[in-house]
Order: structure tokens, then C-alpha cells, then sequence
């Protein structure tokens, strides 16, 4: 039969299967903590970014942002108040100049234009009886005129024929005084008809221009209200693609509100805007790299905003080439680089952006020494697309750690297998 067993032997057992338990538990902290401090305490090569500092010359450049948008935009908007009858068009259709893209109600526009080609009809038809009734005026005298000059020679004769008949003794005194009085009273008629005629002749030239004055400003408005009927007819104003249209069938349109956008999507330009501290840098004509997704495209910057808004300077620039590029779209945002200096036989490490975020000034670098990496404080200058300027802590030949070193912030040194 079965004996029980002891006290004392089953508390000797419970404490070796403690000590044991202990052991084993001490074993796997010990193991961890070693494991974890040779992890902390190495890096391998191959799981960095390494680049060498080497020697040469930098494009000084400033960085932008900005966004891509038609290179030829234009608005169409509504030179009335009216309303949409009909839309011919759709927002990505290519329309041509003069096509219509939708119908407003031109009614009243097209009643007092009709009503304006009336009134220059009255106005002309005036014109022609004015000219007709001023003629006839200035014809009058000039009949009157000849025939005074003939009376006038009349006179003269008769005259001539008291002064012989006087001479020879045959005539009186009294008939000679008559003659000469009847010939200078004539005289001076034909004197008063010539001032007559000449002033007739300027006051009706002087009423032909006023009145052919009022119908070249009459004409002037009937042109405009021609230009505002056909501008109405909302037309494109040239071949390019429909990018924005009003399609509310019966919508009311205020005057001057936009009804249509037309745009050539052939070319783009780059709406690009920056800090005001670097206005000093940028001028037109300058050069630029255009960097949007994995396309680079160069350019040049063609306007400068002369007026800064809330500490931006906005530039425009047009690139060399985008035909090339056929995944451009408007709204893309693009990183612009601006050139704007250039610094020969200096210093540099590459300006790899999907490692590198450094600016002017001074950073804690991670540097390559053997088969360790110890921090040190680097100086860096200017930068371009491609490089930033070494001023100090570096030198040709020495490798730095590109890669994410966050890990490691509060070491000095770190241990570099290869």
C-alpha cells in the first residue's frame, strides 16, 4: 500500500522546482538584455544611405512651391444680365474660335438694337435734308448775287452814258447825281450779298459737322451695342478645350459674372509662390527646375507679382518644353528651384530629398570613422537641386549616414558591420 509522504520532502521539492523556475527566467533576461544591447550597439551598412563628401562647384538655388495651370486661359463672361436658354457644350470638349457654347435670352438686347438702327435711319434721313435745305438756301444767293451783278453792269453803263452825255453838254447835273447813286447803292447790295453767302456757306458747313458729329457718336453707341449683342451670343473666343461651363438651364446671369472658362491644355506654365525674404533672388529670366511626381522639366521664370501678400511673393514660371511630358494636369502641385548664384571649388554632399531636409545652418551629422559612426556638428551653406554646401566639420572624402537616425539619438558612437 501507498505511504504519504512527508512534509519536509514535499517542501525540499517545492523549492527546487522554484529554483529552477528562477533560473531559467534569469536566463532569458540575460539573453535579451544582451541581444537587445548588440542590436543597439551595431548597424549594418547595408540597411543605410551613405554619400562621400567630395569637391566641386554649386548652382545656388532657392526652393518654391507651386501648381500647375494652363499656359492660355481665358474667361468668358456675360456682357448682360440675362438668363441661359440652352448649353451646347460640356466641361473636356474641344471647341473652336466662334463656336457657341450656350444661349442666353438676348430679347430686349436685340429689340434695342433694332430700335438703334431706326434711330440712325431718322438721323441719316435728317442729314440728307438738312443738306438738301442748305444747298437750296446757299443757291438762292448765289442766283440773287448774278443777278445783281447784272444789274450792277447795268448801272455802270448807264452811268458811263450821264458822264458823255454831260460832257458834250446834253445832260443835267441832277441825272449824272441819280446815275452814280443808283450805281453805288448797287454796289454795295452786291458787296452785302457776297458777306451773305460767305457767311451763309460757313454757318451750313458749321451745322453739316455738328450734325455729322452727332451721327459718328450715334454710330460709335450702335457699334457697341453690336459688339455687346454678339458678345452675348457667348462664343468661343478661340480653338482650346471647355474646361468650366454654366450648364443651369434658366439660371439668371448677373453682367460680367463668368459663364465659361477656355483653356489650351497643349501648354502649362507653373504658378509658383515663396517666402518675401527671398525676393532679392528672383528676377525675370531666370532659370528654374521644375520638379513634379518624377518629372523634371526646366523653365524660366517670365513674371514677378510686384505686391506681396501676407509674407508670399508669387512668380510665374513657363517651362522650356512640356510636350514631352503628356501626364501634366492642371492643379499638380510642382517644387520649384530657382537659380539664382553659383559657387565654384566648395564642399558639398548630396541633396537627396527623400533623406536629406537640410537647410542653411548648423546640424548634428552622423559620420562614418572605420567601422563606427560618431556624431558631429556639421556647418552647412548654400544648396541647390543637386547639392548643399560643406562650410565646416567635414572633409573630401568622408562618408556620411543619410538614413533616419532616430533611433540612435542619445548615443554618440555606434558600432558599423559590414
Amino acid at each position: 500500500m501507498d505511504r504519504e509522504i512527508p512534509v519536509s520532502v514535499k517542501r525540499k521539492r517545492i523549492r527546487k522546482h522554484l529554483l529552477l523556475s528562477a533560473i531559467a527566467v534569469a536566463s532569458v533576461m540575460i539573453v535579451s538584455v544582451a541581444v537587445s544591447r548588440f542590436m543597439n550597439d551595431s548597424l549594418s551598412l547595408s540597411a543605410i544611405h551613405v554619400a562621400e563628401v567630395d569637391r566641386g562647384s554649386i548652382e545656388i538655388s532657392i526652393a518654391a512651391s507651386g501648381k500647375w495651370s494652363p499656359l492660355t486661359e481665358e474667361i468668358v463672361v456675360s456682357p448682360i444680365h440675362s438668363r441661359i436658354l440652352e448649353v451646347y457644350k460640356t466641361p473636356g470638349d474641344t471647341v473652336y474660335e466662334g463656336e457657341p457654347l450656350l444661349k442666353l435670352d438676348l430679347a430686349s438686347v436685340e429689340t434695342e438694337y433694332r430700335q438703334k438702327l431706326d434711330e440712325r435711319q431718322i438721323m441719316q434721313s435728317k442729314l440728307v435734308q438738312l443738306q438738301v435745305k442748305l444747298d437750296n438756301t446757299l443757291s438762292e444767293l448765289i442766283m440773287q448775287k448774278q443777278i445783281k451783278e447784272m444789274q450792277l453792269q447795268q448801272l455802270d453803263n448807264d452811268l458811263e452814258s450821264e458822264n458823255y452825255l454831260d460832257s458834250i453838254g446834253a445832260g443835267t447835273t441832277d441825272r449824272k447825281r441819280r446815275a452814280q447813286l443808283a450805281y453805288n447803292e448797287a454796289r454795295l447790295e452786291l458787296q452785302q450779298l457776297d458777306q451773305k453767302i460767305g457767311n451763309e456757306q460757313r454757318s451750313s458747313e458749321a451745322e453739316l459737322n455738328i450734325q455729322k458729329l452727332e451721327l459718328s457718336i450715334f454710330d460709335k453707341t450702335l457699334a457697341a451695342n453690336a459688339r455687346l449683342l454678339k458678345d452675348a451670343r457667348i462664343l468661343s473666343p478661340r480653338k482650346a478645350t471647355l474646361t468650366f461651363i454654366n450648364n443651369q438651364i434658366g439660371a439668371p446671369i448677373t453682367q460680367g459674372s463668368e459663364v465659361a472658362i477656355v483653356a489650351d491644355l497643349t501648354r502649362f506654365k507653373v504658378d509658383a509662390e515663396v517666402a518675401d525674404g527671398h525676393r532679392a533672388k528672383l528676377s525675370v529670366g531666370s532659370k528654374a527646375l521644375i520638379e513634379t511626381g518624377d518629372e523634371q522639366l526646366s523653365g524660366t521664370i517670365h513674371h514677378i507679382k510686384p505686391s506681396i501678400q501676407n509674407g508670399i511673393v508669387q512668380f510665374t514660371v513657363i517651362p522650356d518644353d512640356t510636350r514631352q511630358h503628356p501626364d501634366l494636369r492642371s492643379g499638380l502641385t510642382a517644387d520649384v528651384h530657382v537659380s539664382y548664384g553659383r559657387k565654384q571649388d566648395v564642399l558639398r554632399i548630396p541633396f537627396e530629398r527623400q533623406f536629406v531636409r537640410y537647410g542653411k545652418g548648423v546640424y548634428t551629422i552622423w559620420v562614418l570613422n572605420g567601422n563606427r559612426a560618431e556624431k558631429r556638428q556639421v556647418s552647412l551653406g548654400e544648396s541647390s537641386y543637386d547639392y548643399i554646401e560643406v562650410v565646416s566639420g567635414l572633409s573630401r572624402g568622408e562618408k556620411i549616414i543619410l538614413s533616419g537616425m532616430d533611433t540612435y539619438k542619445n548615443r554618440e558612437t555606434i558600432q558599423v558591420k559590414q
